[in-house]
């Protein structure tokens, strides 16, 4: 085909072609096709692809078309109209006497009536281990996007969490490590608190449940509880431990689950299945302290009565969950269909909350009955007014969201409401109940109890900064299905998405004003296609909340670079770096073009601040952006005028080499010392402690093994000597366990030809 019969083509078919590109320039796999052509620049490259088309901003007028590509609103495209344009055009140069202004807001933080309130909570963290990125994900980060996000909003904000720490999970780690509960509860918030700050999480009330508020709260609910007919005591056969003189409630015992015969289920939940289940009902059960099988004897426990409360949970349910996340609908249904049974809310325990009953004085609650009333007393703890949120004035409307991941739904769906129900209080009730999926480690699961992948301890010794993690853990959410966190997908999101995309498309715009402007934004003289770029813009920021409002956090940082990828298209088909090398007239149209992007670079530092806050922060210093921008509503304005002085602009982003990628990938890819009794610490025939059994040595030897094997197969010498190391450590544990002589380790290589006798 000529070159006339091609641009022929290509002509006739414009708008096709431009619906086409628009639609293949969205696609990942295609964007990261062109990333390895082009590592360098890869959106200039996708805009020089459209371009070569002949599809400019300027030439495609009112035939230009948008896609909208969130799962809120249905795929179309749709042409930006004159009343778009007019709207936009409004919204720009009469914006500063429209434009709300932002509310700081003052601790305490109350409900107001007429305005909107919003109360947040994340599930409670066990405060028994180190929480990894897969916890951060599924409650407290995704929580702290949506505090921040309504703050932008101007809504009166409230986010409460703190850690869960009763319970058998908090009696194990204690054995474990030789400490009393309360020292681990101690000793774990401090490493809870410090790692959520390096995150940037920011709560109103951080708080735990073991102060004296959960008590208070925790005892008074019951007795409303029970006094309004909602308790029944029955018989409960339980496990006992007659070697440890303990029963063996929740964690103190393991033993293949009933549901899929994983052999290593809990007293109270399966790790594999998710299934919540009794002690009793385990197969082959183990005490978890000295291994041995126990003996089932009676013991009078309180209930929570369930099936009286069912009709009222049942009609609550069906009113309000459709604006749940699917899984968390799908949870609930399931637990109301199949009918609900009484619920066990107390254990012969220690260490807990005791229950305020004569005849029960030596038992404390259950932790999951105990754990989310924790909302409460931390709201309590934050305020002497905490009942304005929890049981707000006649005329004040609170909306409730929760996050969790969605091995918590039920806890939070059925039992946490029925508790509420109970007391006959008008307590708020959840709104919005937002679970997640699972969130998985390369090609394996995390689990805190067995000390599988990154935890966030860890993450803060990679050099990786906290938001680029804050950005990838929200860009991958688990919120249809299971993800899993990859250190190679993280460094390629970060070289196209922030360096290539987002980041271009800032640090250009800023550096040309202050090399070509002298710091100063120029004049800005709008055409009608700067109104149509600003009117797609527009769309962004309304799909952006449109999402938002409805906690899809996924959904929304894709819309933020969706306008960056326009931005990078409107300046490259602008060029306004040729405009100002041209006539007078030119370079008026390069400081609109510049203008304009400076100011949408402005809003790119709003919408970002619930995802990457600190990046955010730079953005605003390096444009000296006024306080009063830092609000959001549905219109894009004019943030900064003409004579505004920038800042000094510099790279926001920094390139993640695949080096640094094989490096962490090889450094986490073994055991992880945060969440197991550190089996690597040298051990003699007298100080081994009880909880290193034979047989987790063993099988902790045979696992370190098979790591060298592996790492032998694929590393580098550096990568693989130390592991051989802590293997060679580890076979002198296990020898020294044994009674054994230490295993001789000869320095010297084996001859050529020598065979292995072993």
């Amino acid at each position: 085909m000529t070159n006339d019969k091609l641009c022929n083509v290509v002509c006739s078919n414009k708008e096709f072609l431009q619906k086409w590109f628009c639609k293949l320039r969205e696609i990942e796999h295609f964007k990261d096709g062109v990333a390895t052509l082009n590592p360098t620049n890869s959106q200039a490259c996708l805009d020089m692809i459209v371009s070569s088309f002949g599809i400019h901003p300027s030439s495609l007028s009112k035939q230009l078309t948008f896609e909208k590509s969130s799962e809120i609103d249905k795929e179309k495209d749709v042409a930006v109209s004159d009343e778009e344009i007019s709207l936009v055009e409004d919204a720009w140069i009469n914006g500063s006497k429209k434009r709300i202004l932002p509310i700081p807001q003052v601790a305490p933080v109350l409900p107001k009536s007429g305005e909107k309130n919003v109360l947040i909570t994340s599930a409670l963290p066990y405060v028994n281990n180190v929480p990894h990125l897969g916890n951060l994900i599924g409650c407290v980060l995704s929580a702290d996007v949506f505090a921040r996000y309504s703050r932008l909003r101007n809504w009166n904000t409230l986010y409460v969490s703190g850690t869960d720490e009763y319970g058998t999970a908090t009696e194990t780690k204690a054995l474990e490590e030789g400490l009393t509960p309360k020292e681990i509860c101690d000793k774990y918030f401090a490493i809870h608190s410090s790692i959520y700050s390096w995150f940037n999480i920011d709560f109103d009330i951080f708080g735990r449940t073991t102060n004296v508020e959960q008590t208070e709260v925790v005892q008074e609910m019951f007795l409303k509880c029970h006094k309004n007919g909602y308790t029944t005591t029955s018989s409960v056969e339980q496990l006992l431990c007659e070697k440890c003189d303990r029963y063996l409630a929740d964690r103190f015992v393991e033993g293949t689950c009933p549901d899929c015969s994983y052999d290593d289920a809990r007293g109270d939940q399966c790790d594999s299945c998710g299934h919540l289940i009794n002690a009793t009902e385990l197969i082959n059960p183990r005490c978890k302290i000295c291994r041995s099988k126990p003996t089932i004897k009676e013991s009078q426990q309180l209930f929570l009565d369930l099936p009286k409360l069912e009709p009222e949970l049942k009609d609550w349910s069906s009113k309000g969950s459709n604006v749940w996340s699917n899984n968390a609908m799908v949870i609930t249904k399931a637990w109301l269909k199949q009918g609900l049974n009484p619920r066990c809310i107390t254990r012969d325990l220690k260490w807990g909350i005791p229950v305020p009953l004569q005849g029960f004085e030596q038992k404390v609650f259950y932790v999951w009955f105990d754990a989310p009333i924790g909302y409460i007393s931390m709201t309590k703890k934050y305020t002497e007014k905490w009942r304005e949120w929890w049981k707000p004035f006649k005329g004040v409307e609170v909306t409730f969201f929760q996050f969790m991941a969605k091995d918590n739904v039920p806890f939070h769906s059925i039992m946490f409401p029925a508790t509420l129900m109970a007391c006959n209080e008008n307590y708020v009730l959840v709104d919005h109940l937002m679970a997640t999926e699972y969130l998985n480690y390369e090609d394996g699961k995390f689990s805190k109890s067995r000390g599988i992948g990154v935890f966030g301890n860890d993450a803060k010794d990679t050099g990786i900064p906290s938001d680029i993690f804050r950005f990838y853990l929200l860009y991958i959410r688990p919120e249809g299905q299971d993800a899993s966190f990859s250190w190679l997908d993280l460094a390629t999101k970060n070289n196209t998405e922030l360096l290539n995309n987002l980041g271009n498309f800032i640090n250009r715009a800023l550096v040309f004003v202050e090399k070509n402007f002298n710091s100063q934004i120029p004049n800005i003289e709008p055409y009608k296609e700067d109104y149509i770029f600003l009117a797609l813009i527009t769309r962004e920021v309304q799909s952006y909340i449109n999402a938002l409002d409805k906690a899809k956090l996924k959904d929304g940082i894709k819309f933020i670079l969706n306008i960056s990828r326009h931005g990078n298209f409107y300046m490259q088909s602008n060029q306004p770096w040729v405009l100002l090398k041209q006539s007078d007239e030119d370079k008026i149209r390069a400081g609109t073009i510049l203008g304009i992007c400076c100011n949408i670079a402005c809003l790119l530092g709003i919408l970002l601040k619930p995802y990457m806050p600190k990046i955010s922060q730079i953005i605003g210093e390096q444009l000296r952006a006024p306080t009063d921008v830092w609000v959001l509503d549905e219109h894009v304005y004019q943030y900064l005028q003409s004579g505004h002085i920038i800042g000094k602009p510099s790279p926001l982003f920094s390139k993640i080499e695949m080096s640094t990628v094989e490096e962490l990938k090889a450094r986490f890819s073994g055991r992880q010392k945060s969440s197991t009794p550190d089996l690597t610490t040298p051990l003699s025939s007298t100080n081994i402690s009880s909880e290193v059994t034979k047989e987790k040595m063993e099988a902790a030897v045979a696992k370190q093994a098979e790591l060298v094997r592996t790492l032998k197969a694929s590393s580098d010498k550096s990568v693989w000597q130390p592991q051989v190391t802590v293997l060679l450590d580890m076979k002198k544990q296990l020898a020294a366990l044994l009674g054994e002589p230490e295993p001789v380790t000869s320095s010297k290589k084996k001859s050529k030809g020598a065979k292995n006798t072993k």
